[in-house]
């Protein structure tokens, strides 16, 4: 037995971690790099305003929610705090089609695209492109799976759909 693992010294291994992205082979900086949290997070708020966006226009033009908007106008809590859940879940239903539809077709939604950041496969599953964003755009929109994530700032729906976000 050597000195080293008598002593207890933790091994160097080649997986051991140097910088985000480097187990996946991904490269420090620079286009496919793997971006910050930061960079991400303002991506996911510049999609979830867009949603926020186009269901308040089409509230306003009465494609959707007409009885609700009009029972909300005409005054009364039940029907205020009514037309906001409606106005939430509206929301997420329009960003998780967002989603689905941008990244499946383009690798990216508006908001990450204009912070920079595309999603990526690793390889890791063997699954088609489309179910690969299924699968990582229900566990986004269930929100825990996004903010558990591993040395690689890659969330649980990244890991459990085989991709990463890089930087273009």
């Amino acid at each position: 037995m050597s000195d080293k693992s008598r002593s207890g010294a933790p091994t160097v291994s080649e997986d051991d971690f140097r910088y985000r992205g480097n187990r996946l082979g991904l490269p420090e900086d620079g286009s496919g790099s793997v971006p910050g949290v930061m960079r991400r997070l303002v991506g996911l708020a510049l999609d979830w305003a867009l949603s926020a966006m186009l269901v308040w226009a089409a509230i306003r033009l009465g494609l959707i929610g007409q009885e609700l908007a009009a029972a909300a106008a005409a005054g009364g809590d039940p029907e205020a705090i009514a037309l906001t859940n409606f106005t939430t879940m509206s929301t997420l239903v329009v960003f998780a089609a967002m989603n689905l539809l941008l990244l499946t077709l383009f690798g990216t939604t508006v908001g990450r695209r204009l912070v920079g950041v595309g999603i990526t496969a690793t390889g890791e599953r063997s699954w088609p492109w489309f179910a690969s964003m299924a699968v990582r755009t229900l566990l986004l929109c269930l929100v825990i799976p996004a903010v558990v994530y591993d040395r690689d700032t890659r969330g649980l729906h990244d890991r459990a759909a085989g991709t990463v976000a890089t930087r273009f």
